[in-house]
């Protein structure tokens, strides 16, 4: 028996030319992983729904952009003591969106190409992205677009402050 013929078909790269990162150059990753690269955007999405806020980190960059955003937001919506529990749950998944289409558009940036060669066709994740932008736009919509005025002291409240309580 020669050296060739004892040689395992699961060794031979010329028999496995249909499997990702098995003789085939320019392809990295273990062995079966058909995912060689990947967005990242489904396990996101699982930790923010498993975990909620907790999941972002805010000592990092991208955590404390995160909430700088969720402050202005709030802010637009007339201060936190202004905003009902239900536009506060809308503002949380707002966030949470934002990371998720943050996190893809800095993916996406990084890819030599958007265009799938076998298919001709944009990659999967671009159609994904937008489907985010969507719910990002809708969430937003439902919060409002105009920019909330805060709620001033009513004029018997400011008059008391400006001059002191009064004494009676």
């Amino acid at each position: 028996m020669s050296e060739q013929e004892g040689k395992s078909d699961e060794t031979d790269p010329t028999t496995q030319r249909g499997r990702p990162g098995h003789g085939v150059p320019g392809r990295s990753g273990p062995p079966g992983n058909a995912n060689a690269q990947t967005h990242g955007m489904h396990t996101l999405k699982k930790a923010l729904n498993t975990l909620g806020a907790r999941a972002i980190d805010r000592r990092t960059s991208m955590g404390k952009a995160l909430a700088e955003w969720r402050t202005e937001l709030l802010a637009d919506l007339g201060g936190i003591e202004n905003v009902t529990t239900q536009e506060l749950a809308l503002v949380e998944e707002a966030v949470k969106t934002k990371l998720i289409l943050d996190s893809i558009d800095g993916w996406l940036l990084s890819q030599p190409t958007l265009i799938n060669k076998r298919t001709r066709g944009v990659l999967p994740v671009v159609r994904d992205r937008q489907a985010l932008v969507a719910t990002l736009r809708g969430l937003l919509s439902d919060l409002g677009l105009q920019r909330r005025t805060k709620a001033g002291p009513t004029l018997g409240e400011y008059l008391e402050h400006r001059t002191g309580p009064s004494r009676g």
